[in-house]
């Protein structure tokens, strides 16, 4: 194993195992890497890595700490990372999202409250008429992301958030081209959110199967033509 690797690794098991609490500073350079059994330079690379995917925060001139490690901040790499992906891997988050959204969306039936419910409800009603299509996808972006925090989990919800970026261009593209794309979301918008009113958890995730499945549909078929790239970012 590669000296930084088990740098990372000694730290990761000081944490895991409570040693190192969340928000707690870690003992000097010096005395850590001494305790470990490793370089500073080691130390020093290990730190680094960590604080690049949040688990670590190096406060200059005050030390350095475990962050939160909530999961909202821990998988902020995700949303940074897929931001850099291509088209044809779209797919793939919106393959993601099929399995995820679903899940999230049978745990709001059962969990949210009373008081969001009402608020997934007005979500809707902001939508005029004739909606524009970035303003149809803004909609559906809060939709979506209210109906993850009712899922009362954390984790999905952070994941679910940091895939609804890279799909957003693709969304808006179908909104503009495919005949029906907007009256068919806002009926589907309405149904899961009539799935969640009822009580029916199983009615909602699949009308969210159905309705994220729609786009991911969309979208092999718009690349498989010779056309097919989405327009430019």
């Amino acid at each position: 194993m590669p000296v930084t690797d088990e740098a990372i690794d000694k730290i990761k098991a000081m944490i895991v195992e409570g040693e190192l609490a969340p928000g707690s500073r870690l003992p000097r350079e010096a005395d850590l890497a001494e305790r470990l059994g490793l370089s500073r330079s080691s130390l020093r690379e290990a730190v680094k890595a960590l604080s690049l995917i949040r688990v670590l925060d190096v406060r200059q001139g005050d030390g350095t700490y475990v962050t939160s490690l909530e999961p909202d901040l821990l998988l902020d790499a995700i949303g940074f990372v897929v931001d850099f992906h291509q088209d044809d891997t779209v797919l793939q988050f919106l393959e993601v999202r099929r399995v995820l959204e679903p899940a999230a969306t049978e745990l709001a039936a059962i969990r949210m409250t009373d008081e969001e419910v009402a608020g997934l409800r007005a979500i809707l009603a902001e939508l005029g008429e004739s909606p524009t299509i970035e303003a149809l996808v803004a909609n559906d972006l809060r939709f979506h992301n209210h109906i993850a925090a009712g899922s009362g989990n954390k984790v999905l919800c952070s994941l679910i958030d940091s895939l609804s970026g890279p799909t957003t261009r693709a969304r808006i593209w179908r909104g503009l081209t495919q005949e029906g794309a907007v009256r068919r979301t806002r009926e589907q918008h309405e149904a899961i959110c009539e799935a969640i009113e009822a009580r029916q958890p199983e009615v909602a995730r699949a009308w969210a199967t159905v309705h994220v499945a729609g786009v991911e549909q969309w979208l092999r078929n718009a690349l498989g033509g010779p056309e097919s790239a989405l327009p430019p970012a």
